[in-house]
């Protein structure tokens, strides 16, 4: 039995959906807390689906974030070189025709260190943290990768792990919104999935495998 999506663009979060990032980023904000005084288990509560701008705003005065944005980035791209794609997302990815785009908090090098280190194709459309004004929650960068696509957001699946991406493709009003992994369990999402195994795509839309669902 399998649940089947139509649609005609799919647009992927990436760290934790496309790639496991989650042990180098908690490696490099912990560096990053200790380096500027502050609780790492406190700092690394906001880090997951925030661009790190917002995160660092958070923390430090206005004149010391300039410096510090520049110290996070260069920390986790040092330490991209071991991520690892999520299970199935190189079999989805190579199925896809030009109709994929990713939607990352994350900035551009940091992406191209990500999913060069996980093997992953580069999708021909990226929405990173510079492209947009304001982050996930806000449903800008979804919004902006459709268009990007020439795809109504209405034709799109979402696929999040984080509550806050899971509510910006809600924001964006996508036909369906597929949550990864366990976080994904206490949202909203139409449904949840472990990882990216057991999902397909067969030329009119995303077809998910009963035994790939944790919720449906």
């Amino acid at each position: 039995m399998v649940v089947h999506v139509p649609a005609r663009a799919i647009l992927f979060d990436c760290d934790g959906v496309l790639v496991d990032s989650k042990d180098s980023g908690n490696r490099s904000w912990t560096t990053w807390a200790e380096r500027y005084g502050l609780d790492p288990a406190t700092v690394l509560d906001g880090v997951h689906g925030r661009r790190s701008r917002e995160t660092v705003a958070k923390f430090l005065a206005e004149t010391d974030r300039p410096t510090a944005l520049e110290a996070i980035d260069r920390l986790e791209i040092a330490d991209a070189v071991g991520t690892r794609p999520i299970a199935g997302a190189r079999e989805l990815l190579i199925q896809l025709p030009r109709n994929w785009a990713v939607v990352t908090s994350a900035t551009d090098p940091l992406l191209r260190a990500r999913v060069g280190a996980a093997g992953l194709p580069r999708p021909l459309v990226v929405v990173t943290a510079e492209d947009v004004s304001v982050g996930k929650p806000d449903p800008q960068g979804y919004l902006l990768a459709a268009r990007r696509l020439g795809v109504a957001a209405s034709e799109c699946v979402v696929l999040e792990d984080s509550l806050t991406g899971i509510k910006a493709g809600r924001a964006a009003g996508v036909r369906y919104v597929l949550g990864v992994g366990a976080e994904a369990l206490d949202s909203d999402a139409d449904a949840v999935v472990t990882d990216l195994a057991g999902l397909s795509w067969d030329g009119s839309g995303l077809v998910i495998a009963d035994s790939a669902l944790l919720r449906g």
